[in-house]
């Protein structure tokens, strides 16, 4: 039996039609590593600093989860 699509799959489906494009991990960490490069920042202590930008150049384009998990890695 086939099972009937739910109509909140449907809102979902056409509002991601108007959302914009989400970055590749990749894309995300090559722009994070450009922000750490051009604000001179190293190590946690600039964790705080590296979001604040990260997260402005980045808004819509990826998750707040993915940036941090990435300004993570990248500062450590």
């Amino acid at each position: 039996m086939i099972s009937p699509i739910k109509p909140e799959l449907l809102q979902a489906a056409v509002i991601e039609q108007f959302l914009p494009a989400q970055l590749s991990e990749a894309e995300v960490k090559a722009v994070v590593a450009k922000i750490i490069a051009d604000s001179d920042a190293s190590g946690m202590a600039a964790m705080g600093k590296v979001m604040g930008l990260a997260s402005a150049v980045l808004a819509g384009k990826a998750d707040g989860k993915t940036i941090s998990t990435i300004v993570k890695k990248l500062l450590s």
